[in-house]
């Protein structure tokens, strides 16, 4: 990858597909923030059944919080997977993986340059702000 160009000279083709990666990007973030409330929700469940379970034993129930125990408690979210592993296996990997990939080509096209599309777009407002039009 050796395309190296001025970021002033990228194609609108190329300003686009850079746009598409960055909130290709964006998305797979906001995916892992949802991953990530998940892990914290499903953190905070498991607390409720911990207390639930200790009440219920309290109250002479032992059948049910030991069914909370065995069942429940040391269960995976996922098959056997904790939401932690889950939030760890995404994070080094697919999210990663994507913003490796991104910022690689982002590198060769622009330079490295984030939001070429804003930036041309900011620049052009402001053109036109100050009376000036054109690029």
């Amino acid at each position: 990858m050796s395309h190296s160009v001025d970021r002033s000279e990228l194609t609108d083709t190329e300003r686009a597909a850079l746009h598409r990666l960055q909130l290709g990007v964006e998305h797979v973030h906001r995916g892992y923030g949802s991953l990530l409330a998940c892990h914290h929700s499903i953190g905070h469940g498991m607390d409720h059944f911990e207390a639930a379970r200790e009440l219920l034993s309290e109250a002479g129930h032992e059948a049910y919080a030991e069914a909370l125990r065995e069942e429940i408690l040391p269960a995976g979210f996922v098959d056997d997977r904790w939401t932690y592993e889950l939030v760890d296996a995404a994070r080094t990997g697919f999210v990663d993986d994507v913003a490796t990939l991104e910022a690689a080509i982002r590198a060769d096209l622009a330079d490295g340059e984030q939001h070429v599309s804003e930036r041309r777009l900011q620049r052009r407002w402001r053109r036109r702000a100050a009376g000036r039009d054109g690029e």
